[in-house]
């Protein structure tokens, strides 16, 4: 099981560049990669997108990347920039008789008047871009796996507490119907203790009462598949692939079970130890908002 939060930075240095790539991601749903790239490293945009998707499942992924060249730089002249700028000044100089002559030294400060020459990046500078990507991602991925420990301990920790509180429920449903039978005897005698009435219990009707409040307040299929659904989590929670998405379905059906449980019965103890069931999920469910 791995997190959705890390950094990882990666360097390549060969003759003539030095690439830098640095990994940043936090939780998020699906799988969403934002760079920043410089103008000449944009055609590798989908290149570094599928690099990263190949390695990652979840979570937002900031990249910034740059590149520095060790070779010398050679600029080239925006010859129609340079025309444009010249006939402008000399329409202005014969239209209000002015004096004097274009200054290279104002032209040469205008924007994107000199630009660097362009140049294709040959297979080493590819390979080198791939390299710094993937020793980036190696450093992400170990970063992840560290804290993505840390969340299996307090998930383990919160699934033990769930396991802890089954018996309690079990314990009490074991008993329910002996406690609707002590329940409505008491009241209908109290009943006709109050109205004066000498009525016999009618014992055949009595029972069929019970047994309709057993079975509406019956919880032994929820239990069962919340005992179903605590195994599944356990075994997700050592794999390493597409953990969170499951887990996320493994902890609505938990609380669909919790709530269940929480509506269908009517005896105190039962009720508490559910609300103590659904502590123990959303706890359960922040935590898994950050695994991968």
């Amino acid at each position: 099981m791995k997190s959705m939060t890390g950094f990882g930075r990666g360097s390549v240095s060969e003759e003539g560049f030095t690439i830098n790539v640095e990994l940043k991601t936090v939780n998020n749903r699906f799988l969403d990669i934002s760079l920043r790239l410089g103008q000449e490293l944009q055609p590798f945009e989908q290149q570094i997108k599928r690099i990263i998707s190949n390695r990652l499942a979840r979570g937002r992924v900031e990249v910034n990347l740059s590149y520095d060249r060790a070779s010398e730089i050679t600029y080239e002249l925006n010859r129609n920039l340079i025309k444009g700028y010249v006939a402008a000044l000399s329409d202005m100089q014969r239209e209000f008789n002015l004096a004097g002559e274009p200054d290279i030294n104002v032209i040469a400060r205008l924007p994107n008047v000199l630009q660097p020459k362009k140049e294709e990046p040959g297979e080493s500078f590819v390979r080198g871009l791939e390299r710094a990507v993937e020793i980036s991602l190696n450093e992400l991925e170990k970063m992840r796996e560290v804290e993505g420990a840390a969340q299996l301990i307090d998930l383990q920790g919160l699934i033990d507490s769930i396991k802890s509180r089954i018996p309690a429920i079990e314990k009490e449903t074991a008993t329910i119907a002996e406690e609707y039978t002590q329940r409505l005897s008491k009241r209908i005698t109290e009943t006709l203790a109050k109205t004066g009435n000498q009525i016999e219990l009618d014992q055949a009707r009595l029972a069929q009462e019970i047994a309709y409040l057993v079975d509406r307040s019956d919880v032994s299929e929820e239990l069962a598949r919340l005992k179903s659904h605590v195994q599944q989590f356990e075994a997700v929670m050592q794999q390493n692939q597409d953990v969170g998405k499951r887990l996320d379905f493994l902890t609505q059906e938990l609380n669909r079970e919790a709530n269940t449980i929480l509506s269908k019965s009517n005896i105190m103890e039962i009720k508490e130890t559910a609300l103590g069931l659904k502590s123990d999920i959303e706890k359960i469910r922040e935590q898994i908002q950050n695994v991968e």
